[in-house]
């Protein structure tokens, strides 16, 4: 019975207790609960509707994500910051032991509806409902982390040696310059925290106001416009785009010097042909489909496949002079004066190329075939041509020649003289198409030599204006 009653003792003492502690609220606590009594986030933060709320407006640019040149969309990690006075949210740090700033939700607060006007993303998202920063002066500061995927129009005309200028338009959706007055909160953007990008290169950030009337109001909306410049690094696209180009084009230039008769001219020029052509449907493949713009390597691939194309027609044209045909005639004398006369000295193959062999006639032998026999008697072993004849041949036409009739002589004469006749025709005429297939050779030759360095020169140029001097007229602009 004792120990009963001890207990009902001891349990009636702990109860006020309890309950007292139970009813104690922290500070903060006890300050939410104060400024969110009759507190109505729907309604702007003025007691006075005639008054306007001045929201400053400015974000920490954290990094260049991607920019995304088919669908013209930037991407970009900032930190948003926004500031504005709710005249609600006012206390005495005295009454909470000196408690000046609270941190609250900002779900229970009002915010105002500042969105990215040229946003690429739908506005279903939002912001992170990161907690607001209230002083007890009634300034509420509220930092979201974002990540914002904004339209930007890219000119691609000097890719890979583009700038791009891209811009956020931030503005209140609902509210006028009447009611919610936006401005910049910094004169330049916080790039403090920001992480350089690998492809991109920040060269500046503008902040601007702007007031815009729109065709349904005839309040003005103002925002809050941040330019952002950036300049690609051409590092990247010099070692995977660029100087390929350049090997091929070297490549392509190199179909002269092989020999015609390899037979790899015209293969080598489609292959080079070939490959520009995959170069250029990855470049294809990066860039947004659009008739305004021409990149500068685009226009350089296209230039550089014309003058391939171009080189494997030529290389044909040098391979059916090199190959002429059984019937092909001599090279005209206009043909020879313009080659080896005019081309040979400009490209320094004057001295490789015997104009005098080409243009001397073959020196026949006027010796008479009747006087073949006698002057065989006269020297021993001598014939028409200036050769010789073994001795026993002679010995062994001199017998026959004394016992033979003078008929079966002149028959022999005869046959002999037929047989000379079309041995020196035939050798003449062998005689005079290697000469002409000799002289088409040459004349292929030095159209090879001349063709190389016509088209290094053309490629040297165009390379040189398309790759530097227009890169650089940007730059001046």
């Amino acid at each position: 019975m004792l120990m009963f009653l001890l207990c009902v003792i001891s349990v009636t003492v702990q109860l006020p207790e309890r309950s007292t502690a139970k009813a104690r609220k922290t500070d903060e606590q006890r300050l939410m609960e104060k400024l969110l009594d009759g507190y109505e986030k729907a309604s702007r933060p003025v007691f006075n509707a005639s008054q306007r709320v001045l929201v400053k407006f400015g974000i920490t640019l954290t990094l260049i994500s991607d920019m995304d040149e088919v669908n013209q969309v930037l991407t970009t990690n900032v930190w948003i910051e926004q500031e504005w006075e709710d005249e609600r949210l006012k206390w005495d740090p005295k009454d909470y032991n000196g408690l000046a700033v609270l941190r609250m939700p900002c779900e229970k607060l009002w915010l105002p509806d500042i969105v990215l006007y040229n946003s690429a993303d739908d506005f279903t998202g939002g912001y992170m409902q990161s907690k607001a920063m209230v002083s007890f002066e009634g300034n509420v500061f509220w930092p979201p982390p974002a990540k914002m995927r904004s339209s930007c129009k890219i000119d691609i005309t000097y890719f890979p040696f583009d700038d791009q200028k891209c811009h956020m338009k931030f503005g209140s959706w609902t509210y006028d310059g009447l009611q919610v007055n936006v401005t910049h909160r910094n004169e330049k953007v916080d790039l403090s925290n920001y992480v350089f990008s690998g492809e991109w290169e920040l060269i500046d950030i503008e902040v601007k106001n702007n007031q815009v009337y729109y065709a349904c109001c005839k309040e003005p909306y103002p925002d809050v416009t941040f330019y952002i410049l950036m300049r690609r690094k051409t590092l990247y696209y010099l070692f995977n785009i660029i100087f390929p180009c350049l090997w091929l084009s070297l490549l392509s230039l190199l179909g002269f010097w092989l020999p015609p008769d390899s037979g790899e001219k015209i293969t080598l020029g489609i292959t080079v042909l070939l490959a520009f052509s995959v170069f250029m449907l990855l470049i294809a493949e990066n860039m947004p489909a659009t008739s305004e713009f021409v990149p500068l390597i685009g226009l350089y691939l296209t230039t550089t496949m014309a003058m391939t194309s171009l080189s494997i027609v030529l290389c044909v044209f040098v391979l059916q002079l090199h190959h002429p045909s059984p019937n092909q005639r001599p090279v005209p004398q206009w043909v020879k004066t313009a080659v080896f006369k005019v081309i040979a000295r400009i490209i320094c193959m004057k001295s490789a190329v015997n104009t005098a062999s080409y243009q001397d006639e073959l020196v026949k032998d006027e010796m008479c075939l009747a006087t073949f026999l006698e002057s065989v008697e006269a020297k021993e072993g001598s014939t028409c041509n200036g050769g010789y004849i073994p001795a026993g041949v002679v010995r062994a036409q001199n017998h026959d020649r004394n016992e033979r009739p003078r008929n079966d002589k002149n028959a022999t004469y005869e046959k002999i003289s037929k047989h000379l006749k079309f041995l020196v025709q035939k050798q003449d005429y062998e005689d005079q198409y290697l000469d002409i297939v000799n002289e088409w050779r040459m004349v292929a030759c030095v159209m090879d030599r001349f063709l190389f360095w016509l088209f290094l020169v053309g490629s040297a140029i165009s390379t040189t204006i398309i790759l530097v001097i227009l890169p650089m007229s940007k730059n001046t602009s």
